[in-house]
């Protein structure tokens, strides 16, 4: 799975998305990470068809939504996918939110790993108790736990439980959706000017050497080059230190185990 890779999450517009997947791969993004909720799948699928990079050389993600858990819907869910992808295996699957049959969705990602029409299987957003849970109960442990991951919100303690059970951090979110005037933070206006990059670019950088994979989205093309454009530099211990110092150690979004939050995205039903 590659450490740096392209996020599709609010680009509705089909003709955008498949542009920005594109442009992406042309780039030398290797991921593309996308869920039956975001709705632009096909986009997705039609831009790999377009883009000349050979099937095997991507790394696809799509994710399952909450109205579809459950064995058989499971299934029936994951088909659909792959018939909008125009794919005929994923290279992940992961269960989207911590809410209904999870178990009896999990079994059967179980069965299509093991018939290698996925060849990995994840999570997104369960937190460490969820996460441990999932794992007592089933033979295959998650490959990926996709959770909110950027500096005001680090996910230390999460992130090292998920390296002893040996599942892979994944980072949504990585550029907090701009929130806290993250682009405008004085101590990572200082760090990049250091190496001359941009904010964006030390944040990419930093979740790399924190063993994070990061998934940035943009819809603009200079951008999606320049979030790419991170492997010609390191940064120090002394400022990955610093940037461990803006961690606030919760959420800038919303709690998973809030009971209205859970009402509300239970309530999400998509035409898909």
């Amino acid at each position: 799975m590659p450490i740096l890779g392209y996020g599709v999450y609010q680009i509705s517009d089909p003709e955008t998305c498949e542009r920005c997947v594109v442009e992406a791969l042309q780039t030398g993004y290797r991921l593309i990470d996308t869920a039956s909720a975001y709705l632009n799948e096909e986009a997705v699928g039609k831009a790999i068809q377009r883009s000349g990079v050979a099937r095997e050389d991507i790394f696809v993600t799509t994710k399952l939504w909450i109205q579809d858990t459950g064995h058989a819907s499971t299934k029936q869910a994951f088909e659909k996918s792959l018939a909008r992808l125009q794919l005929d295996y994923l290279d992940l699957y992961l269960i989207h939110q911590p809410y209904g049959d999870v178990y009896g969705s999990w079994r059967a990602m179980e069965e299509l790993y093991q018939a290698g029409q996925i060849k990995a299987i994840g999570v997104s957003n369960f937190q460490p108790d969820r996460l441990v849970d999932l794992i007592m109960h089933h033979d295959v442990v998650p490959a990926v736990n996709q959770v909110e991951t950027h500096p005001f919100c680090q996910q230390i303690e999460a992130r090292q439980l998920m390296q002893e059970h040996g599942v892979q951090a994944e980072s949504w979110g990585p550029f907090a959706e701009g929130r806290n005037n993250i682009f405008e933070n004085e101590l990572l206006h200082t760090i990049a000017k250091q190496y001359d990059k941009t904010v964006a670019q030390v944040i990419v950088r930093w979740l790399i050497q924190s063993n994070v994979v990061a998934i940035p989205k943009s819809v603009h093309q200079e951008r999606i080059v320049e979030n790419f454009a991170v492997f010609d530099f390191e940064l120090s211990e002394d400022d990955m230190a610093r940037i461990a110092t803006l961690d606030t150690r919760t959420s800038l979004f919303f709690d998973h185990r809030d009971p209205a939050m859970v009402q509300r995205l239970n309530s999400v039903k998509l035409d898909i």
